[in-house]
Formats: structure tokens, sequence, C-alpha cells
């Protein structure tokens, strides 16, 4: 999905190329979708890159003197559009625009232009890298969404995490957005929960844990292995559910109210509030809606028995609303909730975030909703997360191979606790604050090591990459933060309330490598946010702020800032510390990860 802000840099700067190559080249053979910007890894090639000429140069063919046609090379187009580039007159924000082989142009960006950018965060704050990009839209997330009557496993993470992170990202782009965690509070296996507690629970059902129910689902699957007649039971308890018996609506509301105040727990401990929590129950009596829409837009039709959506057309299995015996399915209720979030919100965007595992059913899904009429395609999301996968493989509830959430969370709080003490960090800190300082720590290290990777691949489960204080980890940029502010207290600048001084001459002002390095990369935070969303990728974030914190330290152990040579030079590097900080806390912060004053 691509977001484009026309009031960003990257914007302004394609805009002014893409009409450079139009001089060159007949107008309307160049698209403005063809000029991709890039950054070169290599600043000496300049703060941004493009690739048109290479992309167009066949559509340039002047005819030679002689009369006949010469194909221009990249090179020589690029040249052309270059000096198209120049004649428009080059823009404050432009230092220079140069060509390298096969035919890139390189664009470097004036020093006034990156050091106003210090000026824009400490101004902005907070609100730097935000924009009113997503101004009357809406966009529905679904994540979290654990299943009811088991332990908050550690496979829940990902959606949890990554969700919130995509979450934060829209609504700091200006969008109205929609948490909904759709709790798994129905279905086919509370069938098979009734049956193993009907027959093996020798507790009162008010005195049930979630840690009994759990047994008892494992134990359900153990022995069905075993008589294969316990899942047709289970079956018939569900349908009892659904035609509202007493005993089974009694014992699924216990199920559903023991495991609220466990997943309240587990959020609580995470930093995680999502705006509602409306079970797949919820939509009970929203699924006939569907049912009679499918029947007015007569795309349903009996298959066996059952009820379905045909989707040959593209090539995979046809969507279930009702099973051969009348009972609904889970894609029926995914439908009724898709209706009833366009009928209360109208999104112009859903997202789900939620395992890969799901692919073919978000596909089935997502198309028999545009037949439904209830949105268009491309109005739909699945971000789909790999695994978290520990040295033993995968994890399965219903084999009894899971690890709690919780456990994960509490052994994190630990091993922070253990590197507080063996630090310098708790000098100076009551036992109330050193246990603040590793609940931030250590929550902040698992969530940093889930979103650091993309979203698509496999994480292998891993203790000692989480929480090193070198690299890329959370502990690592929670300290570089705590180092910004530690210099700025000892500036005496938050205390007298002073304003950093900007009244120095930037043109006599010359710039060291590393303070280039930095001013080089705080500029591009609103292009990564920005990145970031539209790919549903909130590992980009943490590409980027990895990047400028390895930057910032070593600037600071380079050059004095305190102790620099001229007052303007002591009030750059102070501005700059604190630019540095504040994106630092921003970028932290759109992850849902805490920062700290001191560390």
């Amino acid at each position: 999905m691509k977001l484009e802000d026309k009031e960003s840099l990257n914007y302004k700067i394609r805009q002014l190329v893409w009409k450079a190559a139009q001089k060159v080249v007949s107008k309307g053979k160049v698209d403005f979708k063809e000029v991709v910007l890039e950054h070169p890894e290599d600043l000496s090639h300049g703060d941004y890159s493009t690739n048109i000429a290479l992309r167009i140069h066949s559509r340039r063919v002047p005819p030679s003197r002689s009369g006949s046609v010469r194909e221009v090379s990249p090179y020589e187009l690029a040249v052309e559009i270059a000096n198209a580039f120049r004649e428009q007159g080059l823009p404050d924000f432009i230092a220079k625009i140069e060509v390298a082989p096969p035919g890139f142009l390189n664009i470097r960006l004036a020093n006034e232009y990156l050091i106003s950018q210090i000026a824009e965060v400490l101004k902005k704050k907070e609100k730097y890298g935000s924009s009113k990009l997503g101004e009357g839209k809406t966009m529905v997330i679904d994540y979290s969404s654990p299943n009811i009557a088991k332990p908050f496993g550690i496979g829940h993470l990902r959606s949890t995490i990554i969700g919130q992170a995509i979450y934060n990202l829209y609504k700091f782009l200006g969008w109205k957005t929609i948490g909904d965690n759709h709790l798994g509070d129905w279905g086919t296996q509370f069938g098979k929960l009734i049956v193993a507690i009907r027959r093996w629970s020798k507790k009162p059902l008010n005195q049930l844990t979630i840690a009994d129910l759990e047994k008892l689902y494992v134990k359900f699957h153990q022995q069905a292995s075993k008589k294969p007649q316990l899942e047709d039971e289970a079956r018939e308890w569900f349908k009892k559910l659904e035609e509202k018996d007493s005993e089974a609506r009694k014992i699924w509301k216990t199920c559903v109210e023991i495991s609220l105040k466990e997943f309240d727990r587990v959020y609580q401990l995470l930093g995680i509030k999502i705006d509602y929590a409306l079970g797949e129950s919820f939509y009970e009596d929203k699924m006939p809606e569907v049912l009679k829409l499918a029947a007015r837009k007569k795309v349903a039709k009996k298959s066996q028995g059952a009820l379905v959506i045909d989707l040959s057309e593209a090539g995979i299995p046809p969507a279930m609303l009702l099973k051969s015996d009348g009972a609904t399915t889970y894609l029926l209720r995914d439908l009724a909730t898709i209706w009833y979030r366009k009928r209360r919100w109208q999104p112009d965007l859903y997202v789900y975030e939620v395992g890969a595992d799901q692919k073919l059913h978000f596909q089935q899904l997502f198309l028999a909703a545009s037949k439904l009429g209830l949105g268009k395609i491309t109005q739909f999301v699945h971000v789909a997360h790999g695994l978290i996968r520990f040295e033993e493989g995968k994890m399965s509830t219903r084999e009894g191979k899971t690890i709690h959430l919780e456990e994960v969370l509490e052994e994190a709080i630990r091993r922070a606790q253990k590197i507080i003490q063996a630090s310098q960090t708790k000098r100076g800190l009551s036992v109330r604050q050193q246990e603040k300082v590793a609940r931030v720590v250590g929550i902040g290290a698992v969530k940093y090591f889930d979103l650091s990777h993309h979203p698509t691949t496999d994480i292998i489960f891993d203790w000692e990459k989480m929480f090193r204080l070198e690299g890329n980890s959370a502990p690592y940029l929670q300290y570089t933060y705590a180092r910004t502010q530690s210099v700025l207290r000892k500036s005496k600048i938050q205390s007298t309330k002073s304003k950093i001084n900007f009244k120095f001459q930037i043109s006599n002002f010359k710039l060291n490598e590393e303070e280039l390095a930095l001013l080089r990369t705080v500029y591009k935070f609103p292009e990564v946010v920005l990145e970031a969303a539209g790919n549903f990728s909130p590992n980009l974030i943490c590409n980027f702020l990895y990047d400028l914190a390895a930057k910032f330290n070593l600037f600071y152990n380079k050059w004095p800032i305190l102790q620099a040579e001229t007052p303007a030079t002591r009030d750059f590097r102070l501005a700059l510390t604190a630019a540095v900080g504040q994106v630092i806390k921003n970028g932290l912060s759109l992850l849902g990860i805490e920062t700290l004053e001191r560390m």
C-alpha cells in the first residue's frame, strides 16, 4: 500500500525530477510513479538517488545531425535531466545534483536545510514525524485476538505487538484508528471444552482456572485421537451452544470470564490498551443479516448440503457460510464482523494482523466481502506474521506445547533486574525506581526483539540478542536516549528552561563528519514513518532508530559537547543531542516502548 504525503520532502524532490524528465522526453511519456527516490548507503553519493534515466532512456531517441536516429545512453539522458533540473532553479533545500554512471541522478541536500530540521524537531517535539495525511480517513485494525479458555501464549505476542505498532503509526499520520480485539470466544473448540469439562473436570465450575481449562483442552485432543467419536460429541455441544442450551451457555460464560481476567493482567504488563474487545459471540445476531445479504445479492449457493460463495475465478476453494448440518462457520462470523464494522465506522481500510497460516482464510474472506458489496478488495489487508519458534520448534496448544506469555515477560523483567544489579544504573535509584527500570527495559526488550524482525519472518526466540547493550536492541536504544538526557541535564537547559541557541552563522559553521552523518539521518524520520505505515512494517522504524543511535554514540565518543571549543559549537551540539533524543523517543513510542530519563 502506497502512502503519499504531498507535503513531504521526498514528494517535492520527485516532482522536480519528474518535471525535468518531462522536458527532455516527450510530455506524457514519463509517469510520476516511475520517479523513485532512494537513500544511497554511501553518503558521498548524496542524500537521494534516482534511476529514472535508466528506466526511460529508450523513450528518448533524438535524430543525429545526419538525420539518422541514435539512441541516447542512460548516462547521457541523466545529464540532460540534470541540466533541465538546474534550469528550473535549485530550491533552497538542494545544494547540488550530480550524475553518476551508468545513469543515476544523485541529489545532495543543503546543510542549511539539514540544520533547520533540528530546529523543526525541537519545535514539534513529540509530534515530529507526524502528519495530517490521514485526516478524514478511518482504519479498523483487528489484532491480538487470543482464544478464550487458553492462557495468553507467546504465539499471540506478535499479533498484539505488531498490531499495536501499526495502530500507533496510522494514528500518528492523522487517521482515525480503531483497534478491535476480536476474541476467539465462539466456535467448535467450545464444544470440545464443554465435553472435556463435563467428562473430566473434578472441580466446581466457578473454581476452574485458566490452567485447568488448558489442561482439559489438551486432554480432549489426546482422548479424541483414540476415540474419534468425541469430535462428533463436541460438534453437537457447539450446536447446543448456538441454540442457547442453558448448560452449554453457563459453561461457556464461565470460561469467558476466567479468560478475560487473565488477558487483562497480561495486557497491563505489556502496556497495551485496545479500544474494543468484541468477541466472535458478539456477532451471533449479525450473521442472519449476512445470510440475507448473500441471498439478496445472489452470490451464495448450496454445495453438498452446505451454503457457499463460489470463488473459483480466483482459483481458491469456496467460502463456506453454513455447514451441511446448518451450523455457522468462522468465515460467516468474520463476514458479520465486517458487516458490523462497515455500519458502525465506515472504514476506509480494514487491517487484520493475524498469523500467516490464515492466508487462505483471509483470501476467501476478502473476496466474499467484496462480492457481498461490503468493501472493495483493496480496502482489506492481511498483515501475515510468521511464527515465534524456540529451539524445540513450533508450539501447539492441542499438544500442550505452549509457553505462556506472562512467564516470558516475568523472566524478561528478572533478566533486566540482573543487568541493573551488575551495573552502575542502580546508583541513586530507590528500590521502586529500580523495579520500574527493570520493567521498562525487560518489556521493551521483548517487544523490540519482535518488532525488529519483518512481520512475515519466523523468529527464533533468543534471550541473549534481546538484552544486548550493544547492537540492535531496545536496551541499547533506551540507553542512548538516557545518555542524551544526561547531557541535557548537565547543561542545565531543562532546569533553567532556557532555549538552545540557534543564532549561529550556518554559512561559517564547519561541520565534522559525525555531525553531518547525524544531520543526514534525523531528517529521514518522517519519511521512514510513512514507509513503515504504508508497508505495515514497524521493523523499518527499528532499523532507522538503530542507525541513528549508532551514529549518535560515535559522535558522543569522539567530540565534546558541553566542553566544545566555542559557544556556537556547544549550542549546536546540544541542539543536535536534544533532537536525536526526541526522535529516538518518538520512534520508540510508535513501537509501544517506553523510554527512561536515567538508566
